[in-house]
């Protein structure tokens, strides 16, 4: 496995960076598209909720990818955050 010191794109910075703003929804038609309330939307968005298996199907039906794409996202950050944490250095 290659190892970094940079912290990989998380769920937030995909999902905004790459998905809302080409393609241009609110977080409020996202969560209409997704069938889900607002506020999860918005907690992916800034990164307050991780992606777990059964928002990674919602999000494979909307945008047309994988559930694997997001949980593998989702894994990449956990396991940089794992690799890089004070605990992990002692």
């Amino acid at each position: 496995m290659l190892t970094t010191k940079r912290k990989p794109a998380g769920i937030a910075e995909i999902l905004v960076e790459e998905f809302m703003q080409p393609l241009g929804p609110t977080q409020a038609a996202l969560a209409a598209a997704m069938d889900v309330q607002r506020k999860l939307v918005n907690e992916l968005c800034n990164g307050k909720r991780l992606v777990a298996a059964p928002t990674a199907l919602i999000l494979d039906r909307v945008f047309g990818n994988t559930p694997d794409f997001w949980l593998n996202v989702q894994r990449r950050s956990d396991l940089w955050g794992a690799m890089n944490s004070p605990r992990e250095r002692e």
